[in-house]
C-alpha cells in the first residue's frame, strides 16, 4: 500500500473500551489502542489539550502496528506498574511493543518510550508519527531532521523523536499535513527504541538515552509498589494500585480518569471531563491506600485535600486541577467525539456544592490519624471540615451523583460517619471530640425525615422514597452501626430493587428497565462487597466481588459504568474511585478467604 493511500482515520478509528491500555507517569496520561496507536494523550499535563485525541475525532497519530494486516493482537502489564507491553501475532513472527511513559513524570516535559521487541521469526512494522497540538488544530510543523533526530513544533509544543532515522515525510489522505512514516524489521531477539518528547518549554540539549530512561522508569515502579501479599487478589490488588499511583501528581492531587467525553450512554449527553481532582475520588484512593497499607498514597490525599480545606473552609469546591486551580467551565470543541458522545472540555462543578465532601474528607483524615500520619496541618484541616459541616449541613446539595441538589441522605450520612471517625482519633483535643454531638444531631434529623416509613430502609432524601446504592457506605464508614435495623434494611433493599446479575446500580431513575437508563456501576459492587463483609456475609461479599472485577478488557481497567447486556465498559477511562474501591475490597474482604 503506498503511503499516501493511508487512511488515518479508517485505520485508527475508535474501538470499544475494553481494548485500550493506560500509561501515565502521574501528570498525564496516554491511551494505547490495539493498533498500536496513542489515541489520547494530552501535553504537557492532565488538563492540557491533547495532542493526540483520535479517541474523540482529533488529528494527531502516532502508531506502531505490525506491517502484515493478518495479525492478532493481545498484551499485558509488566507486574507492578503501568509499563504495558503490546504483543502481536503475525503470520512469520510475534512481536511486542513495550511502552511506558517515563516515571516518575516530570510535570513539564512528557517522554513516551516504545521498545519494539522481536519474539519470534522476524516481523515489520509500519510507524507514523504526527504531533498535532490543541485537539488537533495545529500539525507536527516544520519537521527538521539532524543526526537521526527528528524535531519540530506543534502549536506550543516543541517535540523531538528519536528512532525514526528512516522515516520519511509523506501527507496523509485527508490533508491533514506532513506525517512521518517508516518501516523497522526486527529479527528475533532484537530490539528498535523510540523515544518521543513533548513540551512547551525549551527541551534539554540531547535526548533521553533509551537504556537508561527504561531502567529508572522500572525501578522507579518497583519502589513505589507495595507487595499487598495480603490480599485476595494480589495482581490485581497492585494493578489497581499502580493505576491510582499513576493518576497521582508530584503534588498530590489525583485525576478522577485519564479521560474526557466519553459517553456514559450513547446520545444522551452524559459524557464529561474528569481530568481534574475529585476531593471524594481522592478521599477513596486515600481510604483505600490506608487498607493496604500504603503510606504513599494516603500521604498524598492527605496532603492535597487537607491543603484545600485549609484554603477554602466551607466554601470547598467538589474538583480542583491537580495543581489546586480552579476547574475550567465546561465548553465544547468542534470535534466528531467518541461515537455517541460529543466532545466537551471543562466541568461545571464548580458551581455545586457538595455536603458529602466534607465528611468523606474527615473519614480520611481520621484514617490518617489513626495510621499516626496527621500533621498539625492535619489536624487544622479537619477542625475546618467540622467546621464547615456545623455551617452547612442543613442545606440542600448536589450530593456524590452531582444531580439536582436535595437534602441527600448520603451527604449527610458521611458526614456522621466522618463526624465519629476524627472524634476517635487519639491526640485531637477536646474540640474534636466534640464533634460527635454534632454527629448525633445530624443522624437524628436524618432519620427523622429521610427514613422509609414502611420499608424502615435509608431512602434517598425526604422527598425521594427510593433506596439509593450509595447509602450502603454508611455503615461500613460508620455513621450507623453493621447491626443496626436500618442497615440490614438499606442492603435488602438495593439488593432487591438496584441489582441484576451480580451488578448494581445507583438508583432508579424512573419506570424502565434499569439497564435502560443508565449503566450498572462497579463502585456500587464494590461497595455492596464491603456491605455484605461487613454485615459476616462472606460468600455474598466474594461473589460481588469477583462479578464487578471482571468487568474490565484485557488490560484490566475500569470504568464508571458497565453496560450488562453489551458486556462493554462507558465512561471515561480508568475510573479513579472504581479502582480505589476495588483495591479496598482485595484487603477488607481478606479475612473472608482467609478464613473461610
Amino acid at each position: 500500500m503506498a503511503d499516501r493511500t493511508i487512511d488515518l482515520e479508517a485505520t485508527y478509528s475508535p474501538r470499544v473500551l475494553r481494548e485500550y491500555a493506560l500509561l501515565a507517569d502521574g501528570e498525564r496520561g496516554a491511551l494505547i489502542g490495539p493498533q498500536g496507536d496513542v489515541a489520547w494523550l494530552c501535553a504537557p499535563r492532565w488538563d492540557s489539550d491533547a495532542v493526540f485525541s483520535n479517541l474523540i475525532g482529533g488529528d494527531g497519530v502516532y502508531a506502531i502496528t505490525p506491517a502484515d494486516v493478518r495479525h492478532v493482537w493481545g498484551g499485558f502489564y509488566e507486574p507492578g506498574s503501568l509499563i504495558w507491553r503490546d504483543r502481536w501475532i503475525t503470520r512469520d513472527g510475534i512481536i511486542e511493543c513495550r511502552e511506558a511513559l517515563a516515571f516518575p513524570g516530570d510535570p513539564d516535559r512528557v517522554v513516551l518510550l516504545r521498545r519494539l521487541l522481536g519474539c519470534r521469526g522476524t516481523a515489520r512494522v509500519r510507524v507514523l508519527l504526527q504531533p498535532s497540538a490543541a485537539f488537533g488544530r495545529h500539525g507536527a510543523g516544520d519537521l527538521n531532521f539532524d543526526d537521526g533526530i527528528w524535531t519540530g513544533k506543534s502549536g506550543r509544543l516543541r517535540w523531538r523523536w528519536r528512532g525514526g532515522c528512516d522515516a520519511r515525510v509523506v501527507k496523509s489522505a485527508h490533508g491533514h499535513g506532513d506525517l512521518l512514516t517508516c518501516e523497522v524489521t526486527v529479527e528475533e531477539g532484537g530490539q528498535h527504541d523510540f523515544v518521543l518528547e513533548l513540551s512547551e518549554r525549551g527541551l534539554p540539549g540531547q535526548p533521553p538515552d533509551p537504556d537508561i530512561t527504561w531502567d529508572a522508569t522500572e525501578a522507579s515502579w518497583h519502589r513505589s509498589m507495595p507487595e499487598l501479599n495480603g490480599t485476595i487478589a494480589p495482581r490485581d490488588a497492585r494493578h489497581s494500585y499502580a493505576v491510582l499511583r499513576g493518576l497521582t501528581s508530584s503534588g498530590g492531587g489525583m485525576v478522577a480518569a485519564a479521560t474526557m467525553s466519553l459517553p456514559e450512554r450513547a446520545h444522551t449527553n452524559q459524557n464529561y471531563d474528569y481530568r481534574y481532582a475529585w476531593i471524594r475520588d481522592q478521599v477513596y484512593a486515600g481510604i483505600a491506600a490506608a487498607t493496604v497499607g500504603a503510606t504513599e498514597l494516603l500521604d498524598s490525599a492527605v496532603e492535597f485535600v487537607g491543603a484545600r480545606l485549609l484554603e477554602h473552609g466551607p466554601d470547598l469546591k467538589p474538583a480542583y486541577t491537580i495543581t489546586g486551580a480552579s476547574v475550567p467551565s465546561e465548553e465544547t470543541l468542534d470535534l466528531p467525539g467518541y461515537p455517541g458522545g460529543t466532545d466537551k472540555v471543562g466541568n461545571w462543578v464548580n458551581q455545586q456544592f457538595q455536603l458529602d465532601v466534607f465528611g468523606e474528607a474527615l473519614q480520611l483524615l481520621a484514617w490518617a490519624g489513626n495510621a499516626g500520619r496527621l500533621d498539625v496541618e492535619g489536624w487544622r484541616a479537619a477542625q475546618a471540615a467540622i467546621g464547615a459541616i456545623e455551617k452547612r449541613w442543613r442545606e440542600p446539595d448536589a450530593g456524590i451523583w452531582e444531580i439536582d441538589n436535595e437534602c441527600w441522605t448520603q451527604s449527610r450520612l458521611a458526614c456522621v460517619a466522618g463526624l465519629r471517625a476524627i472524634a476517635k482519633v487519639a491526640g485531637g483535643g477536646p474540640e474534636i471530640t466534640a464533634c460527635t454531638s454534632l454527629a448525633d444531631t445530624i443522624l437524628a434529623d436524618t432519620a427523622a425525615s429521610s427514613l422509609h416509613p414502611q420499608g424502615g430502609y435509608w431512602q434517598r432524601s425526604p422527598r425521594l422514597t427510593d433506596v439509593d446504592a450509595s447509602l450502603l457506605l454508611a455503615p461500613v464508614r460508620g455513621a450507623v452501626p453493621a447491626d443496626d435495623p436500618r442497615t440490614r434494611a438499606t442492603l435488602d433493599a438495593v439488593r432487591d430493587q438496584l441489582c441484576h446479575d451480580g451488578f448494581v446500580y445507583r438508583f432508579r431513575h424512573d419506570e424502565r428497565d434499569l439497564g435502560d437508563a443508565e449503566g450498572a456501576f462497579l463502585l456500587c459492587g464494590f461497595m455492596m462487597a464491603l456491605a455484605e463483609h461487613q454485615l459476616g456475609h462472606a460468600h455474598c461479599a466474594m461473589r460481588w466481588f469477583e462479578r464487578n472485577r471482571a468487568a474490565c478488557g484485557p488490560p484490566g481497567l475500569f470504568c464508571e459504568e458497565y453496560d450488562i447486556r453489551q458486556r462493554q465498559l462507558r465512561g471515561n477511562l480508568p475510573q479513579a474511585f472504581t479502582h480505589a474501591l476495588m483495591l479496598e475490597c482485595t484487603a477488607t474482604l481478606a479475612d473472608d478467604a482467609h478464613h473461610g
